[in-house]
This record gives C-alpha cells, sequence and structure tokens, in this order.
C-alpha cells in the first residue's frame, strides 16, 4: 500500500509539473519570453503595468498613460514571430514590429487621401508597424497600423477580408502568426491570412506589446503567452550606382545625363529629341528597388523589370505635372493606373520612389505612401532592367540620386 501511495504521488506530482511546465518553442524558433520574468525587456512610452502570472505577460491600463510598450531589448529584421493573446473586450492592442522611438520632437506627416495633414510626435514616442489587436466587433484584428506615424496600412473588415474578420474571438486565447521578410509581412489570426501587405519604410527594429490607453470604471488586461520567435537574418539596400561615374549603367537615345553633388542631371538635348535613358547594366528577376528624385519640368520615370533592348516593360511614372507615382507600361498596355495628380510629390525638393516587383506582384510608394499595388498583374515582362528616363518630347529636367535595391545580407 505504502508503494502503491508513493507511485501515485510521485506521478501526480510529475503531472502537476508538467501541466505547470512553459511549454517548448517550436523546432526552429526560441522562447522570446522565458515564462518566469521580464528581465530581458523595457517599457518604452507610458505608464501601463507588465506583470508575469502563469507563464503570461498581463499588461494592465493605468488612467492617464499614454499607449505603452513592452520591448525585448534587442531588435529583428527578418522573422517569423507566433504569440498567443487574449484581451478584455474594452481594450484595444496590438504588437509592434520593426519599431523605433523618435529621438527628437518629429513631425510625422499623415496622408488622409486629400493632404498632408501635420502633427507633432514627442521625443521618445514610440512608432512603427502594430499589428492590430481588438475585438469581434471591430472585426480589424491582424490588420496593420502604422503607429505614430502613417496610421492605416491595411484594415481588414469584412468586405475586403470576411474570413479575417471572422477569425479573432473574445474572451478566448488568439493565435497570431507574423511573417516578416524583406518588405513583406503577413499577418495570421487563428491561421486565417489577414494582411499581406508590401512597404519598404522599416527593415527591422523593436518589438513591442502594447497596452492601449484607456478609459474605464476599472482597469483592463491583456494577455500574451507562448511568445516564439525564428529569427531569419536581414535585408539591407545596397547601392546600384557610386554617384560620381557612369560604371555599371550605359546611357541610350537623345536626353544628357551629367553627375553633380552626387546626383544624375537628365535633361532633354535640344540637339536629339528622342527619349534619353541610362540603363543599370545588370539584370534582375525578382526586384525591390528605390531612389530620390526631383523634377523640374517635363517628363520622366523609374523603369524596373524592362527589357534591355527596347525596355518594354515596368515604369514607374515621374511628371512635372500630373501622376507621379502611376505605372506605365511600355510595349503594353501604356498607362495602367495610379494618381491622376502631384500631390504626393514634394515641390520642388527630393521624393523618394520605392518600386517592387515580386512574382507579378507589382507595388509603387511615393513619399511612404502606396500608389500601386497589383497583385497578380500580367505584364509583358517579370524581370529586366532598372533605367531612369528624361523624355525629349518636351523640355525636362530631372534629377536622380540614391539608387538602390534591396538584398538578402549573408549570415
Amino acid at each position: 500500500m505504502f508503494v502503491r501511495s508513493l507511485v501515485c504521488l510521485c506521478a501526480l506530482l510529475a503531472l502537476t509539473l508538467f501541466v505547470g511546465a512553459q511549454p517548448k518553442p517550436p523546432q526552429g524558433f526560441t522562447a522570446l519570453f522565458n515564462g518566469k520574468d521580464l528581465k530581458n525587456f523595457d517599457i518604452r512610452n507610458g505608464t501601463a503595468t507588465y506583470r508575469v502570472e502563469n507563464f503570461e505577460i498581463v499588461g494592465t491600463t493605468v488612467e492617464g498613460s499614454p499607449n505603452t510598450f513592452l520591448t525585448p531589448k534587442r531588435e529583428y529584421a527578418d522573422f517569423v514571430l507566433e504569440f498567443e493573446v487574449k484581451t478584455d473586450v474594452r481594450l484595444n492592442s496590438g504588437v509592434q514590429i520593426r519599431s523605433h522611438e523618435y529621438a527628437d520632437e518629429t513631425p510625422s506627416r499623415i496622408w488622409n487621401g486629400k493632404a498632408w495633414v501635420e502633427r507633432k510626435q514627442p521625443k521618445g514616442r514610440f512608432h512603427g508597424y502594430q499589428v492590430e489587436i481588438s475585438n469581434e466587433q471591430a472585426a480589424n484584428s491582424g490588420g496593420i497600423y502604422d503607429e505614430a506615424r502613417r496610421g492605416w496600412l491595411f484594415q481588414p473588415t469584412k468586405e475586403n477580408n470576411p474570413q479575417c474578420a471572422a477569425a479573432f474571438k473574445d474572451n478566448q486565447w488568439n493565435h497570431y502568426r507574423v511573417v516578416a521578410e524583406g518588405v513583406r509581412i503577413q499577418t495570421f489570426v487563428n491561421r486565417v491570412q489577414c494582411t499581406d501587405l508590401i512597404d519598404p519604410l522599416d527593415l527591422s527594429g523593436y518589438i513591442g506589446f502594447q497596452v492601449h490607453s484607456f478609459k474605464g470604471d476599472s482597469p483592463a488586461e491583456v494577455r500574451w503567452r507562448n511568445i516564439y520567435i525564428q529569427d531569419n537574418g536581414k535585408h539591407v539596400w545596397k547601392p546600384v550606382w557610386d554617384g560620381k561615374t557612369s560604371k555599371g549603367w550605359t546611357h541610350r537615345g537623345g536626353s544628357t545625363f551629367t553627375i553633380s553633388d552626387g546626383a544624375w542631371h537628365g535633361k532633354t538635348n535640344p540637339d536629339d529629341r528622342s527619349v534619353g535613358v541610362m540603363i543599370y547594366d545588370t539584370p534582375h528577376k525578382d526586384i525591390v528597388s528605390r531612389l530620390q528624385f526631383k523634377i523640374e519640368s517635363g517628363n520622366s520615370g523609374y523603369f524596373f523589370q524592362a527589357k534591355k533592348d527596347n525596355l518594354w516593360g515596368y515604369e514607374a511614372e515621374i511628371d512635372a505635372t500630373k501622376g507621379t507615382g502611376g505605372l506605365y507600361e511600355v510595349g503594353g498596355r501604356k498607362w495602367v493606373t495610379g494618381p491622376e495628380d502631384n500631390a504626393l510629390v514634394k515641390p520642388n525638393d527630393w521624393s523618394s520612389l520605392a518600386v517592387t516587383g515580386l512574382n507579378g506582384r507589382v507595388v509603387i510608394h511615393l513619399n511612404g505612401q502606396k500608389t500601386i499595388d497589383l497583385p497578380d498583374d500580367p505584364g509583358v515582362s517579370r524581370e529586366g532592367h532598372l533605367a531612369i528616363q528624361a523624355h525629349g518630347r518636351m523640355d525636362t529636367s530631372v534629377w536622380f540620386r540614391n539608387i538602390e535595391v534591396l538584398e538578402k545580407a549573408k549570415r
């Protein structure tokens, strides 16, 4: 009897220890949270509190506190992040990725669809991509909000993603999976895909578990558990023009291209009014590239995935008066789609232009705002060359600098 009782006691103790232990990470992942304490985390931006309870991180609101973030001490770039979350239905929350603090008081320019709205963000304000955690009624969990910067980048709704809108369950543990690889960010809620975002603004930064600002009769809580990450290295921007010579590039056509202060100046040649281009000699298939431009007059463009012999392929439009950030297809449909005006262009200043062509998906960003997103475009070319253009049929004067492509860094 004593031996049997001892065996039963040992079995019960083993079962208790097993039930009370934090689960092991999936193969290839590491635990971002040790289940015991928060010594490897920092609290940023607000005064909400965080504690550990039953292998869970518990965030609790504090009245009067701004949004608060619990962040691991190191940054991540390319990764797969998995976690489970359960939150008070009264409380909005989220998990930041690739996020940072403003070093100084910073103007945040938000495009409201018609014009830029200027907001000043205080020094230290935590900002960047936020994977949304809300409730069943809001139905936008799994979307991506650009905290303290541009606002919604993709907001799931019952109309544009009904499966995602129905995925999050109130008062239950919800499983999230976030995949960040280069400019692409994908989110899944309870194994339903919610977001497939292309955005080139931030390639690395901090993860942050958010307790939102809150007013209520009693504090609200959000809980996270089983937080695992797979670190997949990083992508980096690589210059493809040295800013000093024409090495690696070939001139074709009538317009002239001269180099001054690290920039190419493309200008119509009155003696030869044919289109002039500088073509990057190295071909590519999938491409993510960016540059800065300043257009003073006329018409221009940034070619990507264009055939070298005739430049048939995609052109991101650059024009002094209209359509900048739109998509033109040489040798095919000509004007495809895009903004009709030039509201996103910085007048008399440098603007940024980013182009993405990945397995038939074409995305263009102008000054951080997405102007084109075609998920499966039937273009005449899905591989080719980069090229900058100065048109000749009108007097064109355009500047280019900081021409870069995105590459996976060696580990």
